[in-house]
């Protein structure tokens, strides 16, 4: 590390990191409040791709939607397995999940109303879209590098009751 990042680093007063049950609620809050993230899917031959998307949380999975032909598609069809991304760099949220496609038709009414609200509903271009189911199974959570220790609150779809790391 440099000196410059070194003096940087002590230069910044940290807040006190919360406990595991604190994040894992700020972080549900977070999921129920919000509608935008990253998704990053890849796969071999298409490789890594990033796009912002809106999404819904009801409590066990985020729903999103995108293009039927995207690359975003192509590599979940390869490999159903993405990375999401809510936040910036000082208050972050990171799950990994596992995506199932689904048709415009396949979606429950109540999932395609939520989604409506927050993007451009599927529904009024069901041949151009689908929509993605992503179900977590491990989710990290910090807001400072003092909450960079303990970052994980969800391990195989379980939430965790003790820190892990």
């Amino acid at each position: 590390m440099s000196p410059y990042e070194e003096a940087r680093i002590s230069s910044v007063t940290l807040p006190a990191p919360r406990d595991l049950a604190r994040r894992q609620a700020d972080t549900v809050d977070r999921l129920f409040g919000g509608f935008q993230m990253w998704l990053a899917t890849g796969s071999d031959g298409h490789g890594a791709h990033l796009i912002p998307v809106a999404y819904v949380w009801d409590d066990s999975t985020l729903t999103t939607a995108t293009f039927r032909r995207s690359r975003t598609v192509s590599n979940l069809r390869a490999r159903p397995k993405a990375r999401l991304a809510i936040g910036d760099t000082a208050d972050v949220i990171m799950i990994d999940a596992r995506a199932t496609l689904l048709g415009v038709p396949d979606i429950d009414a109540a999932s395609a109303e939520a989604f409506a609200k927050v993007s451009t509903d599927p529904r009024n271009a069901p041949d151009r879209f689908l929509y993605v189911r992503l179900v977590p199974e491990r989710i990290l959570a910090w807001n400072s590098l003092a909450e960079f220790s303990g970052r994980t609150l969800m391990l195989k779809g379980s939430w965790l009751d003790t820190s892990v790391d």
